[in-house]
């Protein structure tokens, strides 16, 4: 899961982490929480934000794709001592600079605080966060005191609007990763 760090999430998106210095001359390597290191290397501009706050936005002087991350040059980070000191951050963009998604796409920000439903109308809970399992993206789910991990696979959400997501999962998907039946049914058109 993503780690925690104190911003304004009307405003950002995190979308990675700093996870370690790369070479002398500045270099950072960064983790893209989405698995896809384009997410990072894409922006112009990136905000780095540590536990106490956040840092003043910096320009990207250059950014390319690594083995595992993506190897970032930021703008007044020029030495490994400078970067060292970054490590552990996490990076924000601006939700204003994201690129407009397709009719049928959509950023898992934008799931956040949804209730889930599955196609027979029973509440699973509510989004919580992200995770990545190296395969695909999942949806935390809180239920109660348990967590159910929703595997974001094609075909899983059949529905999604401002108040909720309608998903189709697998018979028992559910009741394996969460430890609990799910609630009652309910109307599908609240």
């Amino acid at each position: 899961m993503a780690d925690s760090f104190p911003f304004e999430k009307e405003k950002y998106v995190l979308i990675g982490k700093v996870t370690k210095a790369h070479g002398i001359k500045g270099e950072l390597k960064m983790h893209a929480y989405s698995g896809e290191l384009q997410s990072v290397t894409r922006h112009k501009k990136l905000i780095l934000v540590s536990r106490d706050g956040l840092i003043t936005p910096m320009q990207v002087v250059q950014a390319r794709i690594g083995n595992r991350d993506a190897i970032v040059s930021l703008e007044g980070v020029s030495d490994r001592n400078q970067s060292e000191a970054l490590c552990g951050m996490g990076v924000l963009v601006c939700k204003e600079d994201l690129p407009t998604p397709d009719a049928d796409e959509f950023y898992l920000h934008e799931l956040e605080g949804l209730e889930v439903r599955t196609t027979e109308g029973s509440i699973v809970g509510t989004v919580e966060a992200f995770s990545n399992n190296g395969a695909q993206d999942l949806l935390v789910v809180k239920s109660g005191r348990n967590e159910v991990l929703i595997p974001l696979i094609p075909g899983m959400i059949t529905e999604k609007n401002k108040k909720y997501l309608i998903i189709a999962p697998p018979p028992g998907l559910i009741e394996i990763n969460s430890g609990e039946d799910i609630k009652g049914a309910v109307p599908r058109d609240l």
